[in-house]
């Protein structure tokens, strides 16, 4: 088992930025906090320079039952209001609400058998994306790295002018733990669907460009020295953001993947004028220029008779399930075909895999908790959860899986969630069984357990 061991801890930006000679104040008039971010999210790697994935999370937890795995001879309290309908694959059937998806089920596939042992949104959250199990209840930031964090560091030098992962929101529960802050997510903010929409100043002008050639012409002298007197190694880790530093100030690679104008309006049109719709357009565009994980948190605000939150939480107290989706999902069966049929016009489709899911799945039996509404829910469920995937060069056109008549648990090709992990590490090239050193210097496998999904592969 090969050992990653980590240095003391990544240099905070700050700290980067003064020592580096890259001080806000000496470049203002073209730099941005959010370059800095771009620094530490971009250090790139080696594996499968071809993979890429596209993550739509349902932060809160979709219903499968609700989905993509409907039981409609289940009894009335727990199949809920929806049939299932035929797609274009014989023996697949997903949910009434999304008949363009149903048209192109030769396209993607549905895991239904994967389950872990976490019921709270954020220990579950964490043990989903990183195969451990944490031990807080709810942690706020991930005890273990997700694996868009795993991916950013062990891809590293594979890019130096766009950043390796991005994200629209740090996931409740996700995080890189003791990978450091260097291996996050670029964290991009605003509504892609927005006509202000922008992530600004990821260039510099012409003056703090000139300014800062200077500065690395003098930077490069003085680390000459600097490296001498070094004995950790903390240079030319500095060396490093420097060097990405430049890379992205100097290229326009990543402001032109963040400009959705771009696109042509018919187009734009297809995917929908919606969050979502240009949200997954943008994503296509990142991994299109090189970012290899987007992840795309799936909020959606609902009306007031449908809920008062905008995950996908739906206990009785938060939302009437079944309305939520009858709003939500529409708005999904226009962006998520677009997405599918645009990956697949420009031969994206063997190396770009979009995926849907969230933390867990929801309780197979409706609930009435709130006591003045008596509306309908389902609560936290991660014995059973449907994976929606698409593309990747994985083979489409088939479920893998079953759970029992009540959706209740899995009873055929029966997984832990890591098979999904171990499947994606496995296209992006990258040894499972390497370790890191956590921050008490015990040795943690990326992961421990977990077989890739033969069935998809």
């Amino acid at each position: 088992m090969k050992n990653l061991v980590n240095c003391s801890g990544p240099m905070d930006r700050r700290s980067f930025l003064k020592i580096g000679g890259l001080s806000m104040g000496a470049l203002s008039a073209g730099l941005n906090p959010a370059l800095t971010q771009l620094i530490a999210a971009a250090e790139a790697g080696q594996g499968n320079k071809d993979f890429s994935v596209i993550l739509m999370w349902a932060n809160g937890g979709p219903s499968q039952l609700e989905t993509f795995d409907l039981k409609p001879k289940a009894p009335a309290e727990y199949r809920g209001e929806f049939e299932p309908i035929e797609t274009n694959v014989p023996g697949i059937e997903i949910t009434e609400l999304l008949p363009n998806l149903a048209k192109m089920a030769d396209k993607f596939s549905i895991v239904r058998s994967l389950h872990h042992n976490r019921n709270e949104h954020s220990g579950g959250t964490n043990r989903f994306l990183s195969g451990y199990t944490p031990k807080a209840a709810n942690p706020a930031d991930a005890e273990y790295p997700e694996i868009a964090t795993v991916v950013a560091d062990q891809l590293q030098h594979q890019a130096k002018d766009i950043p390796l992962t991005v994200a629209n929101t740090k996931f409740y529960g996700g995080g890189p733990a003791y990978l450091g802050a260097a291996a996050s997510p670029f964290m991009f903010r605003g509504d892609p669907n927005s006509e202000k929409f922008n992530v600004s100043d990821l260039t510099v002008t012409q003056a703090a460009l000139e300014d800062l050639n200077t500065r690395k012409r003098l930077l490069g002298r003085f680390d000459r020295f600097r490296r001498e007197l070094d004995a950790k190694g903390t240079m030319s880790a500095l060396d490093k953001f420097n060097e990405r530093a430049i890379a992205m100030l100097t290229s326009p690679r990543t402001a032109e993947a963040f400009t959705l104008s771009k696109e042509p309006d018919e187009l734009r049109d297809r995917y929908g004028r919606t969050s979502w719709g240009q949200g997954l357009l943008l994503a296509r565009r990142l991994v299109e220029s090189g970012v290899r994980f987007v992840q795309l948190q799936a909020s959606y605000r609902l009306s007031k008779e449908a809920g008062r939150v905008s995950n996908w939480d739906d206990h009785s107290v938060n939302t009437h399930t079944f309305r939520a989706y009858r709003e939500r999902m529409p708005t999904f069966d226009v962006a998520v075909p677009a997405l599918i049929e645009d990956l697949y016009a420009r031969g994206l489709n063997e190396n770009v895999l979009f995926i849907f899911c969230g933390e867990f799945g929801r309780t197979p039996k409706i609930r009435h908790q709130d006591k003045k509404t008596k509306r309908p829910g389902r609560d936290h469920w991660s014995r059973s959860m449907s994976i929606f995937l698409s593309g990747g060069g994985l083979k489409m056109g088939q479920v893998v899986g079953a759970t029992n008549s009540r959706a209740e648990e899995p009873i055929s090709r029966v997984m832990n969630s890591n098979c999904l992990l171990a499947t994606l590490y496995h296209k992006f090239g990258i040894d499972t069984e390497q370790a890191y050193l956590d921050n008490s210097g015990r040795p943690i496998p990326i992961l421990t357990d977990g077989e890739p999904i033969a069935e998809l592969l």
